[in-house]
């Protein structure tokens, strides 16, 4: 069967913030967008779970202190150059889009006056918020504005498979030989019709997502398996600091569930006060910093297991109701709901809380631009890493850095128009159709959940919040071993979405632990206790 082609100025792989904003910022630049997702709509990301807020700014503050305060938390293994980025031009851009075009609405004490919050790792309020479901608001409106919009495309339940590049899949000698690299689209799967797509791009822009879905407890999407990731390096593009990988502390635990993911407990909350205190109702975070409960996420995690480790306890527990001036069911009405769900009144009783998976600080290297190693490929949001975070990211930078870079993005393709900008006629026609090696349709469910039990707990216990060489070399042989019986299954086997996300997470799981081998030093998220 032949492969349909659709052909696009720009391909946009994933809706978050990242990819919204740049599908939106290229439409207006007058860019045709096809924008793709592997769920049924635009909120299948993990934007839409972002409670706490985005960094603004405090008032006549000076981008120094924010810039300080990212170096802090992330080690000083930041990227200066990404660092000023953000703090000089992100909330710039952050009004110029989300307040003034997008009309975000935000919490505000009076008409021109916003309610800014507080978070670990941060010395002054500067994080604007809308209620705890700041990216739930945000998407809902930026999703408005794209279904507005003539010059964007949207095709949902369609799974990227692979990038296509000129080394790797141009058939015509004139690319084979170049020295020169390029991606000119993605193979992408139609889970409706159950069949393969060539959709051939000017540039290509990834804005996938994390990796919390390769961990047996995460806060993420379900689609947060590292897709991105294992695309780009496919296709040869850089990868940078995949060894680090943040846990949140504060996960809501609901005993043994079984459920996608944990539902987060936002480090605001206790940016309003709430403490985290042991069974004995003990505040234990001076013990272990002096910044309390609003250390780093990095250091708020480890003091959290070791003190479960102490205690024997499976949980630690935060509590709102001592110590917190506003009404809960107020300032976090999500998260006040869902407690109650779980038998907890957050106004009385502490909630019970463990780390899980959450960020993804590394990914496919880009500059200030949001350009990979690849030519033509663009990665924005939490599947690439621009150096800001180092080691370990500072709370709701992430929308900040989606928001920015996304635009960085649109703004740079805009500005390469004409001549060698545009994909020849000559390479599009290069580009063959999907040739499926597998011809058997032998897809076991049980075994595809074996899978991924493996990969998660591996990950959870030898390539997770504490590591050591031993762990890590544990890791790295299983990893490897499940990854070359899944690519011999994949090659046998007819495609389908189950198997193309079981290829990906474990390629992901596998280069997150070959990172965390080779790096020998103990910082931020990657922590050796060795």
């Amino acid at each position: 069967m032949n492969t349909f082609h659709v052909k696009t100025d720009v391909l946009v792989i994933g809706t978050g913030i990242s990819g919204a904003i740049a599908a939106l910022s290229l439409a207006a630049s007058g860019r045709e967008v096809t924008l793709i997702t592997a769920g049924d709509s635009l909120f299948s990301g993990n934007t839409r779970l972002a409670q706490g807020g985005i960094v603004f700014h405090a008032l006549d503050e000076n981008p120094r202190n924010l810039e300080q305060d990212i170096l802090t938390a992330g080690w000083n293994l930041n990227l200066l150059r990404a660092v000023r980025f953000l703090c000089n031009k992100g909330p710039r851009v952050l009004q110029e889009t989300l307040i003034d075009t997008y009309h975000i609405p935000f919490a505000q004490k009076s008409a021109d006056t916003w309610y800014l919050t507080r978070e670990g790792g941060h010395s002054l309020p500067r994080i604007l918020f809308a209620a705890d479901h700041t990216g739930q608001t945000i998407m809902e409106r930026l999703a408005e504005y794209i279904q507005k919009q003539p010059n964007i495309r949207v095709l949902t339940d369609r799974t990227a498979i692979d990038l296509l590049t000129t080394h790797h899949h141009a058939q015509h000698q004139d690319f084979k030989f170049s020295l020169e690299n390029q991606c000119v689209g993605a193979y992408v799967f139609n889970a409706q019709q159950e069949k393969v797509e060539a959709i051939l791009a000017d540039f290509t822009i990834l804005a996938t997502g994390g990796v919390g879905q390769v961990y047996l407890h995460t806060t993420n999407s379900r689609g947060s398996i590292g897709s991105g990731l294992t695309m780009a390096s496919r296709a040869g593009a850089k990868i940078m600091n995949a060894e680090y990988v943040q846990f949140h502390p504060t996960a809501l635990y609901e005993g043994s569930s079984k459920a996608d993911r944990r539902f987060l407990i936002s480090e605001a909350v206790r940016g309003e006060g709430a403490r985290l205190v042991n069974a004995a109702g003990e505040a234990f975070m001076p013990r272990h910093d002096q910044r309390a409960d609003l250390a780093p996420r990095d250091i708020v995690t480890r003091a959290i297991m070791e003190e479960m480790l102490q205690t024997g306890d499976d949980c630690v527990y935060l509590d709102a109701a001592t110590h917190m001036d506003k009404d809960p069911r107020e300032r976090f009405p999500t998260i006040y709901e869902k407690c109650l769900e779980s038998g907890v009144d957050m106004t009385r009783d502490p909630i019970p809380v463990v780390p899980a998976a959450h960020y993804f600080c590394g990914g496919v290297l880009v500059d200030n631009r949001g350009r990979t190693t690849l030519e033509r490929l663009y990665a924005v949001g939490e599947c690439s890493c621009t150096g800001l975070h180092g080691a370990n990211r500072l709370a709701s930078t992430s929308l900040l850095e989606g928001l920015l870079w996304g635009h960085s993005a649109a703004q740079d393709i805009a500005k390469r128009t004409g001549g060698n900008s545009r994909l020849s006629r000559k390479l599009q026609g290069a580009i063959p159709d999907w040739v499926s090696l597998g011809e058997v349709k032998n897809e076991d469910p049980a075994l595809i959940a074996q899978d991924w039990a493996t990969i998660r707990n591996t990950m959870w216990n030898y390539v997770g919040i504490t590591r050591s060489t031993a762990r890590l070399s544990r890791a790295f042989n299983e990893m490897r071993s499940l990854s070359k019986n899944i690519q011999d299954f994949y090659k046998q086997t007819i495609l389908s979405k189950p198997i193309i996300d079981l290829f990906h997470g474990c390629q992901a799981a596998y280069l997150i632990t070959q990172a965390a081998l080779r790096n020998k030093k103990s910082q931020g998220c990657h922590y050796r206790v060795d």
